[in-house]
């Protein structure tokens, strides 16, 4: 049952809407800062907002509305007494998909509600296709790189897969709040995929290497960093709503950083990294841990942990690093999941 929540100050008019909507699950809000916690709160799919309330108008509740991820997508409509062309234009400006004036026409309100109801659903459906698109757009990508780096095979959407367990845990702790939060997180998960892009762009014989590599062949491979952010910089700017573009890029430049400074490209430190690449390194160098590669055969999990144990406070955000141990058996346990479908090179190879 589709659910909605009506806005209004008026005790007589608010009951009057919501008996009139016994169709539909409904919520009563009686100011415009209760009906902000309530819209956290249930989400609901459309709102009836009044715009005159005393303390926060409509149109204060639509901007804070307009300006939280969660919530911005969904659809208002105002309700109003006025016949004032430039209060509706104001509304529509402001991001109201509709008007309905009050005294409330029983007919009239179902078709505007029904009407957007449909339309909001389409458009959510559109929008999922298009991420779908994007999303398998990212996976053909890595493999275009799996066909030049044997270590690559399943490693970008493992580590999408770990740093979203890893953002959640931290998320569910408390942690890195308030940017960390589950919008965050989402764009987070489909950006990390194509953190190692620009290996598309360094020479296979490098990235196939058995052994150790000289001073020139390291300096070499780090410069995927920065192709791969100039690749994505160049998506973005084409498509500069798709945010997820962005956060790649700053993934793809950045998550061979380390916290102590000595990382690359740049040397940057502490909370000058962002975010969103503190934990993909995490993430990052647990799969390369826990896999099979050319140069190593995978480690046991508990290895693993010693060694992100290790780069605590060097390597890695010490806060990170203290919420993935206390997370350790969640990330032993998708590990097994994950690993069941990856490649296992010849023994052989580690000669």
């Amino acid at each position: 049952m589709k659910s909605i929540l009506v806005v209004d100050d008026d005790e007589v008019i608010l009951e009057s809407i919501c008996a009139q909507l016994s169709v539909y699950k409904t919520y009563a809000a009686p100011t415009g800062r209760w009906a902000l916690e309530m819209a956290r709160l249930l989400r609901p799919n459309l709102i009836l907002l009044d715009i005159n309330m005393p303390g926060m108008d409509g149109f204060d509740v639509l901007t804070q509305l307009q300006q939280q991820q969660g919530l911005r997508d969904i659809p208002v409509i105002f309700l109003t007494a006025s016949e004032d062309p430039l209060i509706q234009l104001r509304g529509l400006k402001s991001g109201a998909v509709d008007f309905i004036h009050k005294p409330v026409n029983r007919d009239i309100l179902h078709h505007r509600i029904r009407l957007h109801l449909q339309f909001a659903a389409y458009t959510r459906s559109l929008e999922q296709s298009i991420e779908e698109l994007e999303d398998h757009i990212g996976y053909a990508f890595a493999d275009l790189i799996e066909c030049k780096d044997y270590n690559f095979s399943g490693h970008v959407l493992r580590t999408g897969k770990y740093a979203e367990l890893l953002g959640l845990s931290l998320y569910g702790r408390g942690v890195l709040v308030p940017e960390l939060d589950l919008g965050f997180i989402d764009t987070m998960t489909r950006a990390t995929p194509f953190h190692d892009i620009g290996k598309i762009g360094i020479n296979e014989e490098i990235l196939r290497k058995k052994g150790p590599l000289t001073g020139e062949e390291f300096k070499t491979v780090q410069g995927h960093t920065l192709i791969g952010a100039g690749i994505l910089k160049d998506i973005y700017e084409q498509l500069p709503s798709r945010d997820y573009f962005k956060m790649a890029e700053l993934i793809a430049r950045f998550h061979h950083e380390r916290y102590d400074g000595t990382g690359y490209p740049f040397g940057f430190s502490g909370d000058h990294i962002p975010l969103c690449c503190r934990i993909v390194a995490v993430a990052n160098v647990y799969d390369a841990c826990v896999s099979d590669r050319v140069y190593h055969p995978a480690m046991e999990h508990s290895a693993a942990c010693e060694e992100i144990c290790r780069g605590r406070g060097t390597e890695f955000d010490p806060q990170i690093v203290d919420v993935f141990l206390e997370n350790s058996d969640r990330f032993a346990r998708l590990k097994d999941e994950l690993q069941q479908t990856a490649p296992h090179f010849p023994e052989e190879h580690f000669r």
